[in-house]
């Protein structure tokens, strides 16, 4: 399905994006694991297929690093064709009166501002391309409120507002760009912020938030990594050309709209 595809994926180091990266490469694309973490190294061993993988220790927030890693990527593979803006940061979680404004900007930073350098230099690529696209993971808290977790939404609805404002920009080059919103997804980020949710009960103002099968259509509502990397390579695949400037949730019908 992705044979002849180059992708660069972002915090492909572990959890979403280390399975994103092994989806594409089963389906045959080259992927560069892209992550400040040396664990990208770990991803490029579970592939274990040097001629189609590159590890590149890239910092989202650091455009001189963005701007090497596209450049490595490009020169490797002989082109890009796919942009996956998976990495990001939870944030603080706390009530908004609490949070710091360092904290804050630093949320943006690599949630928003990152996939906008990537796209950035990434774009020339993608334009050359006959199947250049961009999925940039977001959220359920791109489209709900999220209680004490005020940087994280803000960031996932301005990941929200940046998908659809390139999707344009991009589309007459014939680029699409989509986002993926994923519920609580299995694995360590979703139990800790779980932990830190329930520690607010002990602090003033705060109104801990759970969350619960009230909240989704289906009683099974944690979502297994590998269905939101399925629904990435499809997008990136032949069959999601004509689909772009959308947010597909995997969320266990937890948005509606």
């Amino acid at each position: 399905m992705l044979s002849d595809t180059t992708a660069f994926v972002t915090g492909a180091s572990g959890g979403i994006g280390r399975e994103i990266a092994e989806t594409f490469a089963d389906y045959g694309a080259n992927v560069t694991i892209a992550a400040r973490s040396d664990d990208i190294y770990e991803t490029a061993d579970r592939i274990g297929d040097e001629d189609r993988t590159l590890p590149v220790e890239t910092d989202v927030t650091d455009e001189d690093s963005v701007e090497a890693a596209i450049a490595e990527t490009a020169a490797t593979f002989d082109g890009l064709d796919c942009v996956v803006n998976n990495a990001g940061i939870a944030g603080p979680v706390q009530p908004f009166d609490r949070v710091d404004r360092e904290d804050f900007m630093e949320t943006q930073a690599v949630n928003v501002a990152g996939p906008l350098s990537c796209v950035k230099y990434a774009a020339p690529h993608l334009r050359d391309s006959d199947r250049g696209s961009v999925v940039n993971i977001a959220s359920l808290g791109g489209k709900r409120p999220y209680p004490n977790r005020t940087p994280y939404a803000a960031s996932k609805m301005g990941l929200v507002g940046l998908t659809r404002t390139l999707a344009y920009e991009l589309g007459r080059d014939d680029v699409t760009v989509n986002a993926v919103l994923p519920g609580p997804v299995e694995g360590d980020r979703i139990q800790e912020v779980v932990e830190k949710q329930a520690e607010l009960a002990a602090v003033e103002n705060a109104d801990p938030a759970s969350i619960g099968p009230d909240d989704f259509a289906l009683n099974e509502f944690t979502v297994p990594p590998e269905d939101v990397a399925e629904q990435v390579a499809y997008l990136a695949g032949p069959h999601g050309r004509k689909t772009t400037a959308q947010e597909i949730g995997v969320d266990a019908g937890g948005t509606w709209y």
